[in-house]
C-alpha cells in the first residue's frame, strides 16, 4: 500500500513537473514575439486595473496590456505614493496575468526598495508571467509622475538599480524598461543623460515620464537610440497625441495607463447619480455591458462544461 502511494505521488508529481515546464515555455515564446513586436512595429497598451479589465482588451484585439501602479493604487482605495507593497502588487497581478494570454507589463515604482530589493522584485514579477516591468529614479516616497514635488535618486543609484535588475532575470525577453522622472525636476537635458546612461547600464527600453511638448518627444527620440515608451496618460503635462505620430516620432510603446479606470469611474459616478434621484437604472440599460456579454467575457460556457463532465463521470 504504502509503495502504491509512492508511485502515485511520483507520477503525479512528473505530470505537475511537465505542466510547470510547459507553461514556462509558453511564457518564454510569449515573451520574445513580444520584444520582436516592439522592436519592429510597436505595440498600443490599454491600462488594465483588474483581471476582467485585462480580459476586455485581449477581447478587443490588443497586442498586449499594461498594469498601472496608479491605476492598481487607486482600485485598492489608496493614492499614487507608494503604499502598495510588493506582495500586494503581486497578488493583483496574478489575477491578470492567469486570465489572458496576451503579454503584459507592469509599472513597479521605484523597485519596491534598494538594490536587492528591486532583485527581489524582477524575480518575483518574472515568476508570475509578466513579459517585463519598468523601474523609475524616484526617490521615495514616490509621486504621480505629472505631480509637483518628485525628487530624484542619484543617476549612479538608478543604475545599481537596473544592473540589479537584468542580473536578477531568468530571461532575457522578459523587459526592464527604466522610467526617469528627471524632466520635471533637473529638465529635458539632464532627463536625456539619464536615459543614456540607463541604456548602457542594460536597460532594454525608457520610460521619459512628464515630457511637456511636441519638440521634448522629438529630442528625445532624436538623442536617445533604444525603444521608448510614450505615457499618454490623461489630465497630465504631457501632450497627447495618436499613435501614427507617436510611431513616426520613434516611439515603440504607448500606453493609456488609467483611460480605462477614468471612463469606468465617470460613468459609474454619473449612474449613481442618476439612481439616488430617480430610484431606478432603467435609464442606463442601453448602456450597460448585458449578462450574456459578461458571460462570453469570462468564458462561462466552458466552466458548465466542465461541471457537466464531472457530473456525469461514472466509476467504472
Amino acid at each position: 500500500m504504502l509503495l502504491e502511494t509512492r508511485l502515485t505521488f511520483l507520477r503525479y508529481l512528473k505530470q505537475f513537473n511537465h505542466s510547470y515546464n510547459a507553461q514556462k515555455m509558453l511564457v518564454k515564446d510569449l515573451r520574445e514575439k513580444f520584444k520582436n513586436q516592439i522592436l519592429s512595429n510597436g505595440v498600443l497598451l490599454p491600462g488594465a486595473y483588474n483581471a476582467l479589465t485585462a480580459m476586455q482588451i485581449e477581447q478587443t484585439g490588443f497586442e498586449g496590456a499594461y498594469i498601472s501602479g496608479a491605476a492598481l493604487s487607486a482600485s485598492a482605495g489608496l493614492p499614487d505614493i507608494g503604499l502598495l507593497t510588493l506582495s500586494e502588487f503581486s497578488f493583483f497581478i496574478k489575477y491578470i496575468t492567469q486570465a489572458v494570454k496576451i503579454p503584459c507589463i507592469a509599472d513597479c515604482d521605484t523597485g519596491f526598495g534598494d538594490v536587492i530589493n528591486v532583485s527581489r522584485t524582477v524575480k518575483e514579477m518574472e515568476s508570475i508571467g509578466l513579459c517585463g516591468i519598468h523601474i523609475e529614479d524616484q526617490m521615495m516616497p514616490k509621486r504621480c509622475g505629472h505631480l509637483e514635488g518628485k525628487k530624484l535618486v542619484s543617476s549612479n543609484e538608478m543604475i545599481q538599480k537596473i544592473k540589479a535588475a537584468c542580473i536578477s532575470r531568468e530571461d532575457n525577453n522578459f523587459l526592464i524598461i527604466a522610467r526617469t522622472d528627471a524632466r520635471s525636476v533637473r529638465g529635458i537635458d539632464e532627463a536625456i543623460e539619464r536615459a543614456n546612461l540607463y541604456i548602457e547600464a542594460g536597460a532594454d527600453a525608457i520610460f521619459p515620464e512628464a515630457l511637456k511638448s511636441k519638440e521634448e518627444f522629438e529630442l528625445f527620440a532624436q538623442k536617445v537610440d533604444a525603444p521608448l515608451l510614450a505615457n499618454m496618460t490623461e489630465f497630465g503635462v504631457s501632450p497627447l497625441f495618436n499613435d501614427e505620430e507617436l510611431f513616426s516620432m520613434g516611439y515603440k510603446i504607448i500606453i493609456y495607463p488609467v483611460t480605462a479606470l477614468r471612463v469606468t469611474m465617470k460613468h459609474t459616478q454619473l449612474l449613481f447619480e442618476k439612481i439616488k434621484k430617480n430610484g431606478s437604472q432603467l435609464e442606463y440599460l442601453s448602456k450597460m455591458q448585458t449578462r450574456n456579454e459578461l458571460y462570453d467575457l469570462l468564458k462561462y460556457d466552458s466552466y458548465a462544461d466542465l461541471d457537466s463532465k464531472v457530473a456525469n463521470y461514472k466509476i467504472k
